[in-house]
């Protein structure tokens, strides 16, 4: 049901909601980095100059490159998904009325505000459990995949959770989506933001297979 989902949730991303959107999600991205680029350069600069340290401007964009990369790598998804959350309407009624019109029809609006909440409690709990597993993707690095697996574990029970939360607000009256499926649509997820480039495209494939994974879920307990 879950690989089923992912491929119907495709076609959304030639949508020109999502066209939209991801103009949005990846304009606002990257100004999210580039402020983060210019804060982490300043850190370093005035750490060299205050302990003198050699190196001088090379030095320090080398430092701001890596701590930038280190930093994608654990806050990109975050980010993305924080950002998705916000402006998840979009898509989330793009599909429906391509491929559930009637409950489209149905579906209770969500506000600004809840979007925000949603937003703001995706990107705590994302930084905060990725934060505490830390130190053990750090040990597992030796492994070769160690670290992977453990992102893809952590990220897929967040995810999981982001993506129900995203789309069973817009219909309180279905049955939600059960747990061991809402875990494997977050491993699809976290799987997407692996893949460079389709990273770029997984927030909104995401949101897409967790609309067609509510209304499986209906069609599936009808």
């Amino acid at each position: 049901m879950v690989i089923a989902a992912a491929l119907r949730a495709f076609p959304i991303l030639f949508h020109a909601a999502t066209r939209r959107l991801l103009v949005k999600s990846l304009l606002l991205t990257l100004l999210i980095f580039a402020a983060l680029a210019v804060t982490l350069w300043a850190a370093f600069h005035a750490l060299r100059l205050h302990f003198a340290w050699g190196g001088g401007g090379l030095a320090e964009a080398a430092a701001t490159a890596i701590a930038v990369v280190a930093a994608g790598w654990l806050l990109f998804r975050a980010i993305a998904m924080a950002i998705m959350g916000f402006y998840a309407d979009d898509i989330i009624l793009a599909v429906e009325r391509d491929s559930y019109p009637q409950a489209a029809r149905e579906a209770r609006p969500v506000g600004a505000a809840q979007s925000l909440r949603f937003a703001l409690a995706s990107l705590g709990r994302t930084l905060g459990w990725n934060l505490i597993a830390l130190p053990a993707y750090l040990v597992l690095l030796v492994t070769g995949v160690g670290s992977v697996g453990l992102f893809l574990v952590v990220n897929a029970t967040l995810l999981g959770r982001d993506l129900a939360d995203m789309v069973q607000p817009r219909h309180p009256s279905l049955p939600p989506i059960p747990r061991g499926s809402r875990w494997l649509m977050g491993l699809v997820s976290a799987l997407l933001f692996l893949i460079p480039f389709v990273n770029l495209l997984a927030p909104v494939w995401s949101a897409a297979m967790a609309v067609h994974m509510l209304h499986g879920v209906r069609r599936k307990s009808a």
